[in-house]
C-alpha cells in the first residue's frame, strides 16, 4: 500500500490511506507550513519528560493498518523507520487545518488518531486561530496562542 501511496504523491497526488478508505489531502500552503514550523520550533520536553522526538509530514502506518501523514507527529523515541512508513505510534500528533478540508482535519483525523491509541490530538486553525486539544477523557478549546502540555511530557506552544 505504501509504494501505492508513494506512487501518487510523485505525480502530485497526496494522498492517505484511513480505514480502508482513500483520503485526498491538500498541498499545504505557505501559511500552513509556516504554522507547522513555528509549533515545531515549540517543542520542548519537560523535566523528567520524553525527548520529544517530532517529524513533519512523514507517513506512518497505524495499528490497523491505516497509513496517515501527520502536520506533525511526536515519538518518545526515534522511530526505527527511515526509509519507509514509521510503525511506532505517536504519542500525539498535531494537524493544522487546510482550508476546505475542514471537515477532514477536524473531524475525521482526530476521531481516528484517539481510536488508535494516540493521547494526545492537538488541531489548530491558522485562520480562526481555534485550538482544539483532544485526549481520550475530554476535548478542550483554545485561541492560539496557547501553551499546552501533552501527556507524554511535552510541552508547545500553538
Amino acid at each position: 500500500m505504501l509504494d501505492k501511496l508513494l506512487e501518487a504523491d510523485a505525480i502530485g497526488l497526496r494522498l492517505e490511506w484511513v480505514g480502508g478508505l482513500p483520503l485526498w489531502e491538500a498541498h499545504p500552503t505557505y501559511r500552513h507550513q509556516k504554522a507547522v514550523d513555528r509549533i515545531r520550533q515549540s517543542i520542548r520536553p519537560k523535566e523528567g519528560g520524553c525527548p520529544c522526538v517530532h517529524v513533519a509530514d512523514v507517513y506512518v502506518r497505524f495499528p490497523d493498518g491505516s497509513y496517515k501523514r501527520p502536520d506533525i507527529a511526536i515519538f518518545c523515541r526515534e522511530p526505527e523507520e527511515l526509509d519507509e512508513a514509521i510503525t511506532l505510534l505517536p504519542e500525539a500528533v498535531v494537524e493544522v487545518v487546510n482550508r476546505g478540508y475542514e471537515a477532514k482535519d477536524l473531524e475525521i483525523a482526530p476521531r481516528f488518531y484517539l481510536s488508535q491509541g494516540v493521547k494526545d490530538v492537538v488541531v489548530f486553525d491558522p485562520y480562526t486561530l481555534l485550538v482544539l486539544h483532544l485526549r481520550p477523557d475530554g476535548a478542550f478549546r483554545h485561541v492560539s496562542p496557547v501553551e499546552l502540555d501533552l501527556a507524554c511530557g511535552c510541552t508547545l506552544t500553538v
